[in-house]
């Protein structure tokens, strides 16, 4: 079964509802009316009734029966306003937060920190900043999570990997890297694959020794007192976590024999160079980023995606919001 045939099954009929900030934009409505009337989601779509049904008018499509709300008119405005002042502890006042969730992403942000919503996506017409700055500011990371990551799903064919981070954090430390291999299993879970995770360097157990290095042999310690359970080592080079017959020789004592599936990448260089490397040398398609460690599930749109890629990570934020 394909990835998002699993993700289909995971989330039908569950009411799993997501907001759509940028419901004027063609790829993101067609996308959210689709779901809709697949019973995949429950879309919330941000702006005005009337410019909505006008737009959703022009491209032949129905929102009958699907939600919009409008931050002018949203009869619950007074509580987001309270409720933002006090998540924001101080950092805005009143009047300001009246202006500030009058922003279609903030809006949306305060639907899912409210429960209103499940989850959230956009960027279709916005910059990663713009959607991920509310989710930080508001929704926040888990407890234990100091920041998010980004992860990708590489697929082709049957295989099916998980990179991280290759998205957000440009460097991080080995606390940092052991929270991103426990939440990149997490997601690994999601795709329905079982994590074996490795840890990437320059070196494989020792071969070369440099605070680099030991950045990574650091994380893997973290990330076994964070998931005891996890099946996790390093640091390898790829080869080593990859290829059973390079593990043999240079870590034949590894729970890794060359079966890793969870690649953890050791900054945010190497991984978004190896991502883009597996895409476009290997023939992988590139499924992200998808943002880990938050309270709730938002996720950011390529301002070049297209209706399907609105649609796939609609799917994964769904799936996303019924982990936990």
């Amino acid at each position: 079964m394909d990835l998002f045939s699993v993700l289909k099954q995971k989330v039908a009929g569950k009411g799993v509802t997501i907001v759509f900030p940028e419901s004027y934009d063609e790829r993101v409505l067609k996308a959210a009316v689709r779901l809709h009337q697949e019973d995949l989601v429950k879309p919330i779509l941000i702006g005005s009734q009337a410019k909505v049904e006008e737009r959703a008018a022009e491209l032949g499509v129905s929102v009958e029966d699907i939600e919009v709300l409008d931050p002018n008119t949203y009869s619950e405005f007074d509580v987001l306003v309270e409720k933002f002042v006090e998540r924001r502890k101080g950092k805005a006042t009143e009047e300001q937060a009246r202006e500030i969730l009058k922003d279609e992403n903030y809006f949306g942000t305060m639907l899912v920190y409210t429960g209103k919503a499940d989850g959230l996506v956009s960027g279709a017409a916005h910059s990663t900043a713009d959607t991920v700055r509310p989710a930080l500011q508001i929704i926040k990371t888990k407890p234990g999570v100091k920041r998010t990551s980004g992860a990708f799903i590489m697929v082709r064919d049957d295989e099916k990997y998980v990179f991280a981070d290759c998205a957000i954090n440009i460097t991080l430390d080995a606390q940092g890297l052991g929270e991103v291999a426990v939440e990149s299993a997490k997601t690994a879970k999601m795709f329905d694959i079982e994590p074996r995770v490795a840890m990437l360097s320059f070196s494989t157990k020792g071969s070369a020794k440099s605070e680099e290095t030991e950045k990574v042999m650091n994380a893997v310690t973290v990330a076994k007192e964070l998931d005891p359970e996890l099946v996790v080592d390093g640091e390898f080079q790829f080869d080593a976590a990859f290829v059973p017959s390079v593990a043999a020789k240079k870590a034949p004592d590894s729970v890794i024999k060359g079966d890793a599936n969870v690649f953890v990448f050791p900054s945010l260089e190497a991984g978004n160079i190896g991502y883009k490397i597996a895409q476009r040398l290997g023939g992988f398609e590139a499924v992200g980023p998808i943002l880990q460690g938050l309270n709730a599930p938002v996720n950011d749109l390529s301002r070049g995606c297209n209706e399907e890629d609105v649609y796939k990570l609609s799917l994964i934020t769904a799936a996303q919001s019924l982990m936990d």
